[in-house]
């Protein structure tokens, strides 16, 4: 499954929101920096998914606050 995220990183508190047909906000507490907010978005959509962190792979957006994410 593909989905749409919209990171927003260093935030107060940690969550995942739907806010359409696979398109998810995610507010992280990690800076993005050094990778630290992917990995705190990795971290959080294995939870909500109720998947191995593996199974998440950032395919596009790796960079920027909008990220394309495969979960299989």
């Amino acid at each position: 499954m593909m989905i749409m995220v919209r990171v927003v990183p260093n935030s107060r508190s940690e969550s995942v929101h739907e806010t359409a047909a696979n398109e998810f906000r995610v507010k992280v507490r990690a800076k993005a920096m050094d990778g630290k907010a992917n990995a705190a978005v990795i971290v959080l959509l294995s939870a909500h998914f109720r998947v191995r962190e593996s199974r998440i792979k950032i395919v596009r957006g790796a960079g920027g606050r909008e990220k394309t994410i495969e979960v299989t």
